[in-house]
């Protein structure tokens, strides 16, 4: 007898054109999945919202110290990827107040470290020795002996990273630095550089008290010192305003520094080296609630014969005049600020730059674009590690001439100052609370 059968036709999978990579989207393959430690102000505003404007870009995992940033940052990533839940191509993001548990995670490609300064250098070494990219907020360190720590393990570990600063994709700031080191203006002899100074304590919801008050019920604030000897919890050297406490970071001269004396450096094509010298005065009160310094003019010396003035100008609280560099050189100068460029004369600024000339590595889209196109392409940033370092490094020796009161020899190749004990000492810190950099 014979036997017969209905023949069984699967019906047809339906996928997304999302998931394909269709319609503008970027297929699951081909994004960049990242972790962020710290989304406090400066972390949502500037990290969080820049990765997130990114296509190629996901983020799979968030750490604050502080509950509330975190619940905060966890529901504007939700909402961004509302979408991708629908379809299925995205799930979840997961939060903790302890990097450590974020950091090794099989799902992240890439680290972004946005914390307080005096914590850029352990979340970023633990990064890159997990496998991961690294892109680490400036200032980049918090002492000299840690920023070249950071260097060193970017170099071992072989990770792609970025000193994260918009000012080399900006217009001005490449133009300038270009025409400086094609010179347009002649040999390069003085750069100025001005900063903002004073200090801005910032309210960021818990008050400006100087006086020792209870710990919130949602923060961690054993792990927000971290290596630092404890000090009672004071909002007003909490959120934003730890900037002006020495123990974790150095005030303008190094969080405004990290901007504008790069700058200074990549016009003066320093940008793997340092000066050779530097002495100046400063506003410090090393007793005080706030004690980094508040004013200060510093002279540096460097080996090809240029100089360089870093100095304060008074806050006015505004983008535009915030802070400038200035380029003087034997046939002219050029100056920026944050939005403007102008020149001794007009014709500088209008000199077109031929096939020979130097062209300087930028990425118009930002410090965050550039990092995602290097993760890909496995080419180095406009920004890695080794250059935030040294600049940095201008900022941490002028803060130590302030603090001695004497012009210091620098040697940039050792990173030491020759014969100078008690300089050398101020190089580095002790950690605290069981943490090291090894």
């Amino acid at each position: 007898a014979a036997t017969t059968g209905a023949a069984v036709v699967a019906a047809p999978t339906i996928i997304p054109s999302s998931v394909l990579g269709a319609d503008g989207a970027v297929a699951p393959s081909n994004r960049v999945t990242i972790g962020i430690v710290g989304v406090g102000d400066h972390g949502t505003n500037v990290d969080l919202k820049g990765l997130l404007y990114q296509k190629d870009a996901q983020i799979v995992a968030l750490c604050d110290v502080d509950l509330k940033n975190l619940e905060r940052g966890k529901r504007m990533t939700l909402d961004s990827y509302a979408n991708d839940t629908a379809s299925g191509t995205y799930k979840g993001c997961f939060t903790t107040q302890d990097w450590r548990e974020l950091i090794p995670r099989d799902d992240i490609d890439a680290v972004a470290v946005a914390t307080p300064d005096h914590w850029h250098v352990l979340c970023s070494i633990a990064a890159m020795a997990a496998g991961k990219d690294c892109l680490c907020e400036k200032p980049l360190s918090l002492t000299v002996e840690e920023g070249r720590a950071l260097s060193d393990a970017a170099a071992k570990y072989d990770r792609i990273t970025i000193t994260s600063s918009e000012n080399r994709s900006k217009t001005n700031f490449l133009q300038a630095c270009e025409l400086v080191q094609n010179g347009r203006i002649g040999t390069l002899k003085h750069t100025r550089v001005e900063l903002p100074g004073g200090w801005w304590a910032r309210d960021m919801g818990y008050g400006l008290s100087q006086e020792p008050g209870p710990v919130p019920d949602h923060l961690d604030y054993a792990m927000w010192q971290g290596q630092v000897a404890h000090k009672p919890f004071s909002p007003g050297r909490f959120h934003f305003n730890w900037r002006w406490d020495m123990d974790y970071s150095g005030g303008f001269l190094t969080d405004w520094g990290a901007h504008m004396l790069d700058i200074a450096q990549w016009g003066n094509a320093t940008d793997l080296t340092g000066p050779v010298s530097v002495a100046g005065t400063g506003k410090m009160d090393a007793d005080g609630y706030y004690n980094v310094a508040s004013e200060w003019a510093l002279d540096y010396e460097y080996a090809n014969g240029a100089t360089l003035h870093c100095t304060n100008r008074e806050p006015n609280k505004t983008t535009k005049g915030f802070a400038s560099v200035r380029f003087e050189g034997t046939d002219g100068w050029i100056e920026c600020d944050w939005g403007s460029i102008k020149a001794s004369s007009e014709d500088i600024l209008k000199t077109e730059l031929g096939p020979d000339d130097i062209r300087l590595r930028t990425c118009r889209g930002g410090e965050h674009r550039d990092f995602l196109d290097c993760v890909k392409s496995r080419e180095q940033t406009y920004a890695p590690f080794e250059v935030g370092h040294r600049t940095i490094t201008i900022s941490h020796i002028g803060n130590i001439a302030i603090q001695l009161g004497r012009k210091l020899r620098w040697d940039p190749e050792t990173e030491t100052f020759p014969d100078d004990a008690e300089a050398n000492s101020m190089t580095s810190r002790e950690m605290q609370n069981g943490w090291s950099l090894t």
